[in-house]
């Protein structure tokens, strides 16, 4: 569903050249939940800006369907790290804006957005605020706002990074059991091992930068998972085989680059 084909991304400011990303290909089939996971810098973010239709490889191509991807599409809906809401709609509001906006029929997608409401955990917050909610909620508010769209793909960078620990958790088993009923395409950028382990069919571990694939890791766990998988004997050897490899990155990315 999703082609990257010998993508290269290089930026320009003024006269310094930065390599972001390398050589990437990878195929990602149609109800695939795959992790992109790297450290820092290593171009994670900018790979799914491609993909979303943000920006442009320098070199290479991004396919969805076949088609190269050159401008933005409602079909691939995009989560950030913060849900960015407008403050003076409604959780009700906020949600049903796309298909409003489209001019779809009100009575269709208010219908629709009561069920995704109650699927993410917020009926009965329908008439409350942004800042009345906490970040998790307001985070629910913006994975209901890209589900009404029904995109064929979701694009999801760190969309629970600013959260803390135990609210972390909760939000990655919302996620679970949304992708158990939606079954979209998912592209899920992370810092984190344990949760890409524990979401992902597969984890592509990146290099440092110019980020290029190290390593796909395939996640045979079986689904549906839950947070218990992550104190499997399955789960652990996996954890130790990536952290293995993001730590030879993050050592490389911390050595100068003559040593390399």
């Amino acid at each position: 569903m999703i082609e990257i084909e010998d993508v290269w991304k290089e930026f320009v400011k003024g006269e310094r050249r930065v390599l972001a990303i390398e050589n990437i290909s990878l195929m990602v089939a149609e109800r695939e939940f795959v992790a992109i996971l790297g450290p820092s810098g290593c171009g994670k973010s900018t790979l799914l800006n491609m993909i979303a239709g943000f920006d442009r490889p320098t070199r290479g191509t991004v396919r969805m369907d076949s088609e190269e991807i050159v401008d933005p599409s409602p079909r691939r809906a995009v989560v950030f790290q913060e849900p960015a809401l407008f403050p003076w709609f409604s959780v009700m509001e906020n949600v049903v804006f796309g298909p409003k906006t489209q001019k779809q029929p009100a009575a269709e997608y208010r219908r629709h957005a009561a069920q995704i409401l109650e699927q993410v955990g917020l009926r009965g917050f329908e008439t409350s605020y942004p800042a009345e909610l906490s970040g998790g909620m307001r985070q629910r508010v913006g994975i209901a706002r890209v589900l009404i769209m029904q995109p064929r793909v979701l694009l999801m960078d760190e969309p629970f990074g600013s959260l803390d620990a135990q609210t972390r958790m909760l939000m990655q088993e919302l996620l679970l059991q949304v992708w158990e009923r939606h079954h979209q395409t998912v592209l899920f950028v992370t810092h984190d091992i344990e949760e890409a382990l524990l979401l992902a069919d597969r984890v592509c571990v990146m290099t440092a930068r110019p980020g290029r694939i190290k390593k796909i890791i395939d996640v045979r766990i079986p689904r549906p998972r839950a947070i218990e998988v992550t104190t499997s004997p399955e789960f652990n050897a996996l954890r130790r085989e990536v952290l293995a490899l993001i730590r030879e990155e993050s050592e490389l990315a911390a050595m100068p680059s003559a040593d390399r």
